[in-house]
C-alpha cells in the first residue's frame, strides 16, 4: 500500500484559510463591473443602435434551446433570430458580422445584459476594431433594455407558446 505525507500541503491550505478566513472555494471569481444607469433614448434613425438578447425554450422532447434575437431599436424590426443549443460569443460576432456583411447593416452602438457572450474578450474586441460602442445595463434591471424586452414577448407570445417544436430545423 502506498501512502504519501500530505502533511506540508495540509499545513500551508490551512495557514491560507487561517489568513482569510472569509473566502471559500473559487474565492477570486470575476465580479461585473458597476454599471452606470442610464435612461433609454430612441436613437436618431436606423443602425445607430441594436439591442441583442437570448432566450430560452424547449422542443417537445424537451432537449432546451436557446434563440439569439437582434433588434433595430429604431425600427423595431428584428434583424437576426439565431437558433441552436448553444450560442457562444464566436456565434453572436458571427450573426453580427453576416447583418453587416449580408445586409450591408452596421450598429453604431449594440445594448445588452451581461451574460458571458456579451462579456467574452472576443466580443469586446470585435466590437472595438469596428467602433462600436457597447452600452451593458445595469445587472437585474431588463427594463433598460425595452426594446428588445418587448421584442422577446411578441416573439415567444406569437411563436415559442404557439407552436411545438420537434427539431431545431
Amino acid at each position: 500500500m502506498h501512502t504519501s505525507n500530505d502533511a506540508p500541503i495540509i499545513e500551508a491550505l490551512n495557514a491560507l484559510v487561517a489568513e482569510h478566513p472569509r473566502e471559500g472555494f473559487w474565492p477570486y471569481r470575476k465580479r461585473l463591473p458597476s454599471r452606470v444607469r442610464v435612461a433609454i433614448e430612441v436613437p436618431a434613425g436606423p443602425e445607430h443602435v441594436w439591442s441583442i438578447d437570448f432566450m430560452r425554450d424547449r422542443l417537445y422532447s424537451g432537449r432546451a434551446f436557446r434563440t439569439f434575437n437582434v433588434v433595430d431599436d429604431f425600427t423595431r424590426e428584428g434583424l437576426a433570430i439565431e437558433i441552436d443549443t448553444l450560442i457562444g460569443a464566436e456565434r453572436v460576432i458571427r450573426v453580427l458580422e453576416n447583418l453587416s456583411t449580408w445586409g450591408g447593416r452596421a450598429a453604431r452602438a449594440i445594448r445588452c445584459d451581461n451574460g458571458p457572450e456579451f462579456l467574452a474578450q472576443r466580443f469586446v474586441a470585435w466590437c472595438a476594431d469596428r467602433a462600436i460602442e457597447i452600452r451593458y445595463i445595469q445587472p437585474g434591471k431588463p427594463n433598460q433594455n425595452a426594446f428588445i424586452e418587448r421584442y422577446n414577448r411578441t416573439f415567444r407570445h406569437t411563436v415559442l407558446d404557439l407552436y411545438l417544436f420537434n427539431d431545431l430545423d
